[in-house]
């Protein structure tokens, strides 16, 4: 794609916890025609985030949080989702591991990563890695809930996986990145029951 687009200008918009860029630039289309373009492009950094899961008892640990971007857009209500935070230099797992222990107050083991998507490619530069994690009582640290000088006021939610995957089905769940998480738990279950059943 790098011989299709041609950068023309470049502008720094807003630059606080996130960077705003007005990008103008000439993009080759399919046809071969050139265009002009101008897009906006919010950077954060990119993120991490993991769904710790109790195969003994067939629960999963959320948080629920308000998120001031979903309450804009309507959405009045805290948002449950996975416990995920930006990379901050560490790498994925690591900060998959650290927002565990800060959010959920529990030191998850055997990580295993899934996939790095980008969140919203059409505005939005991060991407955020995701992990799912095993858990049991025992892992427990701490009773969570973020850390108080990030402005985090974080509620742990412990359910049974059936029950997150029917709140991504009727709307109780609403948020991408633990949409993904849960729907590849469920796959997973789906398969070991498949491989085992007699």
């Amino acid at each position: 794609m790098k011989d299709r687009v041609r950068i023309t200008s470049a502008e720094t918009l807003y630059k606080g916890w996130s960077t705003l860029k007005k990008v103008v630039l000439d993009y080759r289309r399919n046809d071969g025609q050139w265009e002009s373009q101008t897009r906006e492009v919010t950077d954060h950094g990119h993120g991490a985030a993991v769904l710790p899961y109790d195969p003994d008892r067939g629960t999963v640990l959320l948080v629920r949080q308000f998120r001031y971007a979903a309450f804009e857009a309507g959405h009045v209500e805290p948002l449950i989702e996975v416990c995920a935070g930006l990379l901050d230099g560490d790498g994925p797992e690591e900060c998959a591991r650290r927002e565990a222990e800060e959010e959920l107050g529990y030191r998850p083991t055997d990580f295993r990563f899934l996939s790095n998507p980008f969140m919203s490619p059409g505005s939005l530069t991060e991407r955020v890695a995701l992990f799912t994690a095993r858990y049991t009582p025992a892992d427990k640290v701490s009773e969570g809930g973020g850390k108080a000088d990030e402005t985090e006021d974080i509620e742990i939610v412990e359910m049974a996986l059936n029950d997150a995957y029917a709140a991504t089905q009727d709307g109780r769940i609403i948020d991408a990145k633990t949409i993904i998480l849960v729907q590849h738990l469920m796959l997973e279950q789906y398969r070991w029951r498949k491989r085992t059943k007699p």
